[in-house]
C-alpha cells in the first residue's frame, strides 16, 4: 500500500468512526438520554480517548448528531432569473413547513438539543443553519426591498423556524401537529406581507401575494409531500413523540 492509499484508508476511517459515535449518540438520545462524551464512545466500542478527539463536549456530539440525521433533508432550490415577490412567498412557506415536519419527525432529539442548550454551559451556537436557509428561500426579494429591511425580515421569520416555535405551539398553546404548522405558516405570511407594506407603503409589491392568508386556507397545501417526508424520516429515527401535555 503506497502513501496516499494509506492517507485515503486513514481519512476513510476517521470517518467510520465519527459516524459510529454519532449514530451511538443518536440511539441514547432517541431513548431521552443526554449523552456524555464517555457514554457515546462506550456504546460505540470506541475508546474514549479517540471520541474526545473527535468532540469535546456533550453539547458538540449532540449537536453533530443531530444534524448529521436531518438537516439534509432541507433542500431550497436556486430562484430562477425572473422570480419574484410570489416565488420568494411560495420558497419561504415550504421552507417553514420543510422545518416544521423536519423538528417534529424528529422531536425528542431536538428537544434534547434544545434542553442541553439552557443550562448556560453550552458553548455550541444552536440554529446556525436556519439563517442561511431563510436568505436562500428569500433571495428573490434582493433588489427589491433594501438590505437592512430584508435581514430585518429574516430575523422575523426565524422566530418562527425552530424547536422553540414547535415547543410554544405544542406545549403552551397545547395545539395538534396540523394546527401547529398552520399558525406557523400564516405567521410567517403575516411578517413577510408586513415587512413588505413596510418597504413600499404602496400595494406594487404586496398585491402579488397569495390572495388569502387566512389559517383556515393553509391546511392541507403540503399534506401530501410530508406525509411521504415524514415516512422517511421515521425509517432514519423513528420518534416520533408527541409533545407532554
Amino acid at each position: 500500500m503506497d502513501s496516499q492509499e494509506k492517507r485515503f484508508e486513514r481519512v476513510n476511517q476517521k470517518r467510520r468512526t465519527r459516524s459510529e459515535l454519532l449514530r451511538a449518540a443518536r440511539q441514547i438520545v432517541e431513548k431521552g438520554g443526554h449523552p456524555s462524551v464517555a457514554e457515546v464512545a462506550d456504546l460505540a466500542g470506541i475508546s474514549r480517548a479517540t471520541a474526545y478527539r473527535y468532540f469535546s463536549t456533550p453539547d458538540e456530539i449532540i449537536r453533530e448528531a443531530v444534524l448529521d440525521g436531518v438537516a439534509d433533508i432541507i433542500s431550497i432550490d436556486p430562484a430562477a432569473d425572473d422570480a419574484g415577490v410570489k416565488d420568494a412567498e411560495a420558497r419561504m412557506d415550504k421552507l417553514i413547513a420543510d422545518i416544521f415536519h423536519m423538528i417534529l419527525n424528529n422531536e425528542s432529539v431536538f428537544r434534547a438539543l434544545l434542553g442541553n442548550s439552557v443550562t448556560g454551559q453550552s458553548q455550541v451556537r444552536r440554529g446556525a443553519r436556519r439563517i442561511p436557509w431563510l436568505k436562500e428561500a428569500l433571495s428573490p426579494l434582493q433588489g427589491r426591498i433594501g438590505s437592512k429591511q430584508l435581514d430585518k425580515l429574516i430575523h422575523a421569520l426565524s422566530l418562527v423556524t425552530g424547536v422553540e416555535s414547535v415547543v410554544v405551539m405544542r406545549d403552551i398553546c397545547e395545539l395538534e401537529p396540523a394546527e401547529a404548522e398552520m399558525i406557523l405558516r400564516w405567521t410567517a405570511k403575516a411578517i413577510l406581507k408586513a415587512a413588505l407594506e413596510e418597504s413600499d407603503p404602496s400595494p406594487s409589491l404586496t398585491s402579488s401575494l397569495i390572495a388569502s392568508s387566512e389559517p383556515s386556507d393553509m391546511i392541507g397545501e403540503n399534506d401530501g409531500d410530508h406525509l411521504d417526508q415524514a415516512s422517511t424520516n421515521s425509517a432514519s429515527f423513528q420518534i416520533l413523540n408527541p409533545a407532554p401535555r
